[in-house]
């Protein structure tokens, strides 16, 4: 079970969170728990490192925020033991969750959960803080922002765990953001390669990495809302999401909706560099630094060729990473030859998803069409077997949302 910062928000969200795990253990589950940080702490120990130093060490920038974490899981245990269940917490460091890679985005590459699945065989509830494992060094590490769900199918993969259950503020995976279009339905059954898609590309209800290594590891992952009554029944006898494989979902015998959802994300930023030259090598000498720097392109352009040899190259990266893309770009300037560089922020990226477009064409061209007939202009474009993407003007994407979710038949029919 996993419960995210808004869950965790305050110590009556804590002790309510806690009446949920005790039901499930009541039912005879064992149970393994991953917390987050409570709403807003992580951001607020962020910026404490931030105004200690803004090029801070990002080795004891992970000492400070993987303590959200541990407040939580220690909290949580503590609650469940005031519900007479036997709890404890588990710190990264204490199974251990080993990672490797960088600080502040690190990546799970064992759990040694024989300590942990004794402890549960016993009746105990292990709490463990989500986010955070040891590095080799011996080291805390973080996983990056949204890492909490990814530590819980970690250890969901390592215990051999029936299902991971995600617990959060929606109540499962919608066609799109409801706050955006009314009639958006709740999906009772997502592939991965849907859900890998949908959340790289904006969904905020799962982390990508964290689907990516349920596909990997073959964990059946289901999307929960902990807020709940007391007197309601158990959450997860309420239809959530179920994210499974291809397979499964085939064996269910469903009727395959062409599109799975639309998605949104506001939090891109568009460079161009201007006059690069048109030669072997050119755009290696763009890339290669940001990939350096752990960097994420996604979207990318390259116009046509000038007639004195020289193109103009687009692409996105996160917002977050805006600033330190143009500082590395700066300082690769004499090696890459442009002339100029030009950041925009005020870009949306909207996403269609579906496996159903592997063995349906048209999916692109009713896109484009429905969103030229609301004068919506296509900065640029990116597709994947079952994502089709655009990048538009910032101000247009509510519009464009509600377009798509409308012109592939999404929307809700009124009961």
């Amino acid at each position: 079970m996993k419960f995210g910062g808004t869950s965790m928000a305050g110590t009556e969200r804590i002790r309510r969170v806690a009446r949920i795990v005790k039901r499930q253990q009541d039912a005879g589950h064992e149970v393994a728990v991953v917390v987050s940080a409570m709403a807003g702490e992580t951001d607020r120990l962020v910026n404490f490192c931030r105004e200690a130093n803004p090029l801070y060490d990002p080795a004891e920038y992970d000492v400070v925020v993987a303590s959200g974490e541990q407040v939580t899981s220690g909290l949580l245990a503590i609650a469940l033991q005031a519900l007479g269940a036997q709890a404890r917490s588990w710190l990264g460091w204490q199974l251990p969750i080993r990672t490797v890679e960088a600080h502040a985005k690190a990546r799970v590459e064992t759990i040694d959960a024989d300590a942990l699945i004794a402890e549960m065989q016993k009746g105990v509830i292990a709490v463990i803080p989500g986010f955070q494992g040891v590095s080799e060094a011996g080291r805390i590490t973080t996983l990056g922002r949204g890492g909490s769900d990814t530590s819980a199918v970690a250890v969901a993969a390592a215990v051999k765990a029936d299902r991971c259950d995600i617990y959060t503020d929606v109540d499962g995976v919608y066609t799109t953001d409801p706050r955006i279009v009314a009639k958006a339905r709740k999906l009772r059954h997502v592939t991965y390669e849907e859900m890998l898609e949908l959340a790289s590309v904006g969904a905020k209800v799962l982390q990508t990495r964290s689907v990516g290594l349920a596909m990997k590891e073959g964990v059946r992952v289901q999307v929960l809302s902990s807020f709940i009554d007391d007197d309601a029944p158990a959450a997860d006898t309420i239809p959530g999401t179920m994210i499974v494989s291809d397979e499964e979902l085939e064996g269910m015998d469903m009727e395959r909706q062409l599109i799975t959802g639309i998605a949104h994300d506001k939090n891109e930023a568009k460079i161009t560099l201007t006059r690069v030259p048109d030669k072997p090598g050119a755009v290696a000498n763009i890339f290669g630094p940001l990939a350096e720097a752990a960097i994420n392109v996604d979207m990318i352009i390259q116009n046509v060729g000038r007639d004195k040899g020289e193109t103009d190259v687009t692409f996105t990266v996160p917002a977050a990473d805006l600033a330190r893309s143009l500082d590395l770009l700066e300082a690769a300037k004499s090696e890459i030859g442009f002339n100029r560089i030009i950041p925009d922020t005020n870009v949306a990226k909207i996403s269609v998803v579906g496996v159903g477009m592997k063995s349906h064409a048209g999916v692109a061209a009713t896109m484009f069409k429905a969103l030229a007939d609301r004068g919506v202009n296509i900065v640029a474009i990116s597709t994947s077997e079952i994502k089709v993407s655009v990048l538009i003007e910032e101000d247009y994407t509510e519009l464009a949302v509600r377009v798509l979710h409308t012109a592939y038949g999404l929307d809700a029919v009124e009961a």
